[in-house]
């Protein structure tokens, strides 16, 4: 089918920007449903800083609210995922090859064994034993907990899922929250072989809509093309965590989700990775050490948007930190 709608980068973000309730927060304890794309937390308080930008009055320990359980991904980061989803991000990241999932499935069992029906502290796994975890998280039946100084392996009770049911609800959420998008960028970030991916895509010929997007081929959800059509400007304030600059286009075209090294703010450095969201664009980086979150910006705002960027930083609900705020004026 060929593309017929054309798609502005900046109609792409703000799609997905309130795809992922970064532009209306969600009422006060939706945490379940701020996480319903996934949330990395492999930086200390990802997660957190990542429902801060989606949930009202979002709590310190809101990363283990009821309905949230944590797992690796297949780049090994913890992710935070609704419980009742686990195994569509588990089991629905499997390629259809009886081969891995056997792989999955021995690993489990194994660590499941050595769990013995309860809780094991990280550090008192061997390290081909934490490989094993690490493979045997894809089978849903591994949970862990990483509060940022300790990780905790525990075994929950397997998911009742169709893997072909999984991977097609996978992607639609994949094509739902990142869209436009394409099989290669669903195969990254779902952790598939691309020749996986594209047989799911082929599986939801039916539900995808193929657009131009500043002139490449990708695809959204069909159900999605009036939102998309009328996403319009984005207004307001986020810290948004690295992981969630990819929403913005962090691939070589500046348009995908994938990786890349690209920097998108003249104030990046290592000591500030993540992002500073000012009426849908990146405005400069942040970083937090403790309590104290220091912001570069890399254009002069107004008055009230400083103020507003401030409020962010000092509402961060960082569990026993006094939160404090500087701006690294360049």
């Amino acid at each position: 089918m060929t593309a017929v709608l054309r798609i502005t980068r900046a109609r792409a973000v703000a799609h997905r920007l309130r795809a992922h309730q970064l532009v209306d927060r969600l009422p006060a304890g939706s945490y379940v449903e701020a996480a319903r794309h996934g949330l990395q937390d492999s930086a200390p308080r990802a997660a957190l800083v990542a429902l801060h930008a989606r949930v009202e009055s979002c709590e310190p320990h809101a990363w283990e609210a009821d309905g949230l359980l944590q797992t690796y991904s297949p780049r090994l980061a913890v992710h935070v995922l609704p419980a009742a989803d686990f195994g569509v991000f588990t089991v629905g990241r499997l390629p259809d090859d009886p081969v891995v999932r056997r792989e999955v499935d021995d690993a489990a069992e194994e660590v499941c064994r050595m769990l013995a029906g309860g809780p094991v502290r990280a550090t008192g796994l061997s390290r081909d034993q934490g490989q094993l975890v690490r493979v045997g998280a894809a089978s849903g039946r591994i949970a862990v907990r990483w509060d940022t100084t300790s990780l905790t392996v525990r075994e929950v009770e397997a998911p009742d899922v169709d893997p072909a049911a999984a991977r097609a609800e996978l992607a639609r959420r994949h094509v739902h929250a990142f869209g436009p998008t394409t099989p290669r960028t669903f195969a990254w970030w779902a952790g598939m072989h691309p020749r996986g991916a594209r047989q799911v895509w082929e599986q939801l010929a039916g539900e995808l809509l193929p657009v131009d997007f500043e002139g490449q081929q990708a695809w959204i959800l069909a159900g999605d093309e009036q939102s998309v059509r009328h996403a319009g400007e984005v207004r307001g304030v986020r810290l948004l965590p690295t992981e969630d600059l990819g929403l913005l286009g962090a691939d070589r075209a500046g348009l995908y989700v994938g990786p890349s090294a690209r920097r998108r703010t003249t104030s990046y450095d290592w000591y500030h990775p993540n992002g500073v969201l000012v009426d849908g664009e990146l405005a400069g980086q942040w970083g937090r050490r403790g309590g104290r979150v220091e912001i570069g910006l890399d254009r002069a705002i107004p008055a009230s948007v400083r103020d507003a960027v401030a409020a962010e930083a000092l509402t961060m609900p960082i569990p026993n930190a006094s939160m404090s705020v500087e701006f690294l004026d360049r």
